[in-house]
């Protein structure tokens, strides 16, 4: 959890006033930035209480923010509409499922019950982390709200940890989304590190230093170009199964139940529960113990070892997590060509996964310098420019901006 400031450039806060600007009619006072997250090993590991090893990125959303004296924020993100919420009504609201409003009403509405006076407030926002680009652009936007209103309104009394929790909150509650707690947590701490959240609101960070181009490796998000939309069902039945095959056996989830408990009720498991409950939970105890060997690895600098845990993590997740192919999609697979694709181009060098919550969205490659510009062309000419991102860890997670001087 680095504690180096983040500089805030003239050219990109010339940009921002002028966007504040235009919307609100005047100057910003702040700037906040919040990174998108990469996930480097527990492949939906984290709704079970589980360990994940997981980093920020490079890439950000930021804001241009001010107080307006009212009762109401209003957040103005770039090329989306207006979002303005009341900070007197601060209950879910079921028509605002799904939509930008129910996060930032879910975040004010826990930072009052903590005792936090939230009050209104302007902000402009841009991102370069794209929706659907799978480093999980609404946890950076979570995460950025909540570090705002943690700086304007609580003297920064809440942790980062903490915002990550408020984000979650407010998209299980307010959302509607019964999302983990990775992608939060990683945007909101910053730097590459590991957690156990095995313990319920108290989860152990610890960091892990460790820098991917001293291996002469650069580390790729590849876009798919599948469609998120109608997935909804397909995304909630993995945590729903396995929370179901962890009911079975009267817990809440399978950090819970010993794997020796587990592998013995099988057959019951699999009469209650469907054989595909019981294959994502075979995945889970595997990925559960990868994640400390992935970081062991990176700590003991064998880069070899991690690569091949990470391509055991890919294969676990199509076999038995089977996040890789909707049920029944036959005309599109986007996710398994991509994968294909990057069996192709690597050559049995490097390493490559599904990446995040999987099925649509994208997948995650390690990929030597000296055939990254052949790599990133492949995939860029079979799934579209721009489809391979190159990006690099970021120690910073949600903070307050610096002006360059």
């Amino acid at each position: 959890m680095s504690k180096e400031r983040l500089i805030l450039s003239n050219n990109d806060r010339n940009r921002l006033d002028a966007g504040f600007s235009a919307v609100f009619g005047n100057a910003p006072e702040r700037y906040f930035s919040a990174p998108g997250r990469t996930e480097i090993g527990g492949n939906h590991t984290d709704h079970q209480r589980g360990r994940v090893l997981a980093g920020a990125v490079n890439l950000d959303t930021v804001a241009a923010v001010r107080l307006n004296g009212t009762d109401v924020i209003r957040i103005q993100s770039k090329g989306y509409p207006m979002c303005e919420v009341n900070v007197n009504e601060l209950e879910p609201v079921a028509a605002e499922i799904n939509s930008t409003p129910a996060l930032v009403r879910g975040i004010a509405a826990r930072f009052t019950q903590l005792g936090c006076k939230v009050e209104g407030f302007d902000a402009y926002c841009e991102s370069t982390v794209l929706p659907g680009s799978g480093l999980s652009s609404s946890a950076a936007f979570e995460v950025l709200v909540g570090t705002i209103v943690n700086a304007l309104f609580f003297d920064g009394k809440v942790s980062q940890p903490e915002i990550a929790m408020i984000g979650q909150y407010s998209e299980n509650v307010f959302f509607g989304k019964p999302c983990g707690l990775m992608d939060q947590m990683a945007s909101a701490v910053g730097n590459l590190v590991t957690i156990d959240f095995f313990e319920e609101g108290k989860p152990v960070i610890e960091p892990v230093d460790f820098d991917f181009s001293s291996c002469g490796h650069a580390l790729c998000i590849i876009d798919s170009g599948a469609d998120h939309a109608d997935l909804t069902d397909e995304y909630a039945a993995v945590p729903g199964e396995m929370k179901a095959a962890a009911a079975f056996l009267g817990k809440d989830v399978l950090t819970q139940i010993d794997e020796a408990d587990f592998y013995a009720a099988i057959p019951q498991i699999r009469e209650a529960c469907g054989d595909r409950a019981v294959m994502r939970a075979i995945h889970f105890y595997q990925e559960n113990a990868r994640v400390p060997q992935q970081v062991a690895a990176l700590r003991a600098g064998d880069f070899d070892k991690f690569l091949s845990l990470l391509k055991e993590s890919g294969r676990s997740s199509y076999m038995y997590l089977q996040n890789v192919i909707p049920a029944g999609y036959k005309a599109h697979q986007d996710v398994a060509v991509a994968l294909a694709l990057c069996e192709h181009y690597l050559q049995g060098r490097g390493g490559y996964r599904v990446h995040g919550g999987g099925f649509a969205g994208t997948i995650q490659a390690f990929v030597p310098y000296d055939i990254l510009d052949a790599f990133v062309a492949g995939m860029d000419g079979a799934l579209g420019e721009g489809a391979c991102h190159v990006l690099s860890i970021r120690l910073q997670g949600g903070v307050e901006m610096a002006v360059e001087a």
